[in-house]
């Protein structure tokens, strides 16, 4: 009998760790593979990030990763492209009020695969 899998049980989640592990090494850009660690981290320790913190930490114009989970507490009033694993209601409805855009880790990943200029807030 095979030892229990390490890592998250969630099979998206492994699916987006994997396919993060091979745009690292596709595109030698190692920004993925720092994010595909942060997200390997136990659900207790992931990172949950507010707008608010987002607002003071983004200029606009920024391209900023989350890798964890965008809660709504907080003003956004920046327009920022916001990358995340998952996003509440009220994290989507701040960020839409903002003109900010939402979007999916695998789809910023597409289209900036070297992640350059690319932010990380944990």
């Amino acid at each position: 009998m095979p030892p229990n899998p390490t890592g998250p049980t969630n099979v998206e989640l492994r699916m987006l760790i994997r396919f993060l592990r091979r745009a690292a090494n596709e595109y030698k850009a190692a920004i993925w593979d720092y994010v595909a660690d942060l997200l390997e981290k136990p659900t207790r320790r992931r990172v949950e990030v507010n707008v608010g913190k987002i607002n003071r930490l983004a200029n606009d114009g920024d391209v900023v990763v989350v890798p964890g989970k965008v809660l709504g507490y907080g003003v956004l009033s920046k327009k920022v492209t916001i990358a995340a694993w998952s996003f509440s209601r009220g994290a989507l409805e701040a960020i839409k009020r903002a003109g900010a855009e939402a979007i999916t880790i695998p789809e910023l990943v597409r289209r900036n695969n070297r992640g350059s200029n690319v932010k990380i807030i944990i």
